[in-house]
């Protein structure tokens, strides 16, 4: 059983003629976590991951509807998860909330899922203007990551994504069977490198586009795109990107869950907060 926390006030309303949607992800596996249930239900500090992730959303003031994409037999179970997440209190810069919304993802590919996000938060959205894709297992982005994202584009720019300057030297190197040494083919200049996070932002006649133009790579995992950004770059689309967050990292594996529930131990007003109702089981 979780709980969830108490949200930050909205932020201060804002000119937005459509209003913005957000697509949350969270049909993965989680096989790496290796906790036997879907990753998005795998709690830090308490709370799912599913759980923190939207009320990082709502709490950002800036969206008026969360679709979430869940794997098909889990659904009313995500729904349960959500169970008690404020339904009419949060509303987006324009005073509009509509609520949270699960719906089954693909097992095909994330690209998969989130065109049929996409097209569920449209359903319920006609007049958004812009739309957000944000992963489940990045459920401590701080809300003004989203805020921040949501303002470019609104500033003009099609497609925002939110990063971090890489700290690594990265190599590019030929592939080669696992185990086998590669050659390294080149050592880009880390000072144009970034390590990009979610949610990424887009206008929505952008992104909807980008999908219908990618739409034969989603039916198989290793063609698909990675990311929405991607698929606006593969139309020929110009993405920006905006300050990101080091607590708008990504859980995969059992390492991953231990540094977050550090990073929510060091930032007790972020992850201590009173609860407010009850969600389902994990």
């Amino acid at each position: 059983m979780s709980t969830s926390p108490s949200l930050p006030s909205p932020a201060p309303p804002e000119s937005a003629p459509g209003g913005a949607v957000a697509v949350l992800t969270a049909a993965g596996s989680g096989s790496r976590l290796g906790a036997g249930v879907p990753k998005a239900l795998v709690p830090v500090g308490g709370i799912s991951l599913l759980r923190r992730a939207a009320a990082g959303l709502i709490a950002s003031g800036a969206v008026s509807h969360i679709v979430v994409t869940a794997p098909a037999e889990e659904v009313d179970r995500f729904r349960a998860e959500l169970e008690g997440l404020p339904d009419g209190s949060a509303q987006d810069e324009a005073g509009r909330w509509g609520g949270i919304e699960v719906v089954a993802g693909s097992p095909r590919s994330r690209q998969a899922s989130v065109a049929l996000g996409l097209t569920a938060a449209l359903a319920a959205v006609p007049q958004a203007d812009v739309v957000v894709v944000h992963d489940a297992a990045r459920a401590l982005t701080p809300p003004e990551v989203t805020q921040r994202v949501i303002a470019a584009v609104r500033a003009g720019h099609e497609a925002v994504v939110p990063a971090l300057p890489v700290t690594d030297t990265v190599k590019e190197v030929e592939a080669r069977r696992a185990g086998e040494p590669e050659p390294v083919a080149g050592t880009p200049r880390r000072d144009r490198l970034r390590a990009v996070q979610t949610p990424q932002g887009f206008s929505a006649s952008v992104l909807v586009a980008a999908h219908r133009a990618g739409a034969e790579r989603a039916g198989d995992e290793a063609l698909a795109a990675s990311d929405d950004a991607g698929l606006v770059e593969a139309c020929g689309g110009s993405v920006v990107v905006v300050a990101g967050d080091e607590r708008a990292m990504k859980v995969t594996t059992p390492t991953d869950l231990a540094l977050a529930e550090l990073l929510l131990e060091q930032q007790p007003t972020q992850g201590r907060c009173p609860a407010e109702g009850s969600s389902g089981e994990n």
